[in-house]
């Protein structure tokens, strides 16, 4: 379980899908694979942060694709709600002990998938269920932590239905 007292942020989180595969890198000051995303920016809403870490990150334009259907409000704006929010224990080495509130996103590339961004890995669903290791920079052989296999999967079974 996670410890409530530690300080917390907000994050975004998308798990981008194509061809039966998540897109993953190594995050160096977490020393995990994980898929691309960051903190919500004051002023910024989740869907708004998501899109830009992406972007910043693997260079890729995606959409988010809906998990669920949104009710009909015509007076109001409305986000896109994640598939799921983690609160995750993190430590990073530059940052320390703290937490994330993490929005769960699902996406796709727009367009035709181009060449793999320099240090990033496609798993498939087969290689996520497997536990397939891929050597990190410093030489270790690593598979995904258990969440991003989970929600890989997840990501991978909700588009390709």
């Amino acid at each position: 379980m996670s410890d409530a007292t530690l300080p917390r942020h907000f994050t975004a989180t998308a798990f981008v899908v194509n061809d039966d595969a998540t897109l993953l890198h190594w995050h160096h000051r977490v020393q995990e694979w994980l898929p691309p995303g960051g903190h919500v920016e004051e002023n910024e809403d989740p869907v708004q942060a998501v899109l830009r870490e992406v972007k910043e990150e693997t260079g890729l334009d995606v959409e988010i694709v809906p998990t669920q259907d949104l009710p009909t409000i015509l007076t109001q704006s409305q986000v896109v709600p994640p598939r799921t929010i983690l609160v995750e224990d993190v430590y990073d080495q530059k940052v320390g002990k703290h937490q994330h509130i993490d929005l769960i996103y699902f996406c796709i590339i727009r367009g035709e998938r181009p060449s793999t961004p320099d240090g990033w890995v496609w798993f498939s669903a087969d290689e996520l269920k497997n536990g397939r290791k891929v050597v990190t920079p410093g030489g270790l052989e690593m598979a995904p932590p258990e969440d991003v296999v989970v929600l890989g999967l997840d990501g991978i079974r909700f588009l390709s239905s």
